[in-house]
């Protein structure tokens, strides 16, 4: 059950940081609105926060996530580090869509991880 609520948690912060980026067409639109940037960087964080505290099974069964630019990212928004333009895009084009697959390719290949019960 654990694993199934941090993926959760997980996938509804990238559905929102998806809804708060929909309309934009350019990097700088994010960066340009400071009221959206926040809104994202708040949502990366709690991505970043989930997934350093996964079980260690399921940290395994993710093995292709970029767990490297997962931690440089959390670690510059846990502790308001600057400059972090490169890494908040790179969060928001690579980490999230990326992770956001490989957690529902694993929900489909092995869906008992995923269950109320385990």
């Amino acid at each position: 059950m654990l694993h199934r609520l941090q993926c959760d948690i997980v996938q509804m912060a990238g559905a929102t940081i998806g809804s708060l980026l929909a309309e934009m067409q350019t990097e700088d639109e994010l960066f340009e609105s400071a009221a959206t940037l926040h809104a994202v960087e708040a949502q990366l964080l709690v991505m970043s926060q989930t997934l350093a505290h996964l079980a260690p099974e399921l940290h395994a069964r993710l093995h292709r996530i970029d767990w490297q630019g997962w931690g440089q990212l959390h670690h510059l928004l846990e502790t308001g580090g600057q400059p972090r333009r490169e890494a908040v895009w790179y969060g928001v084009r690579a980490l999230v869509p990326a992770t956001l697959e490989l957690i529902a390719d694993l929900r489909k290949r092995e869906p008992l991880w995923f269950g109320i019960d385990y």
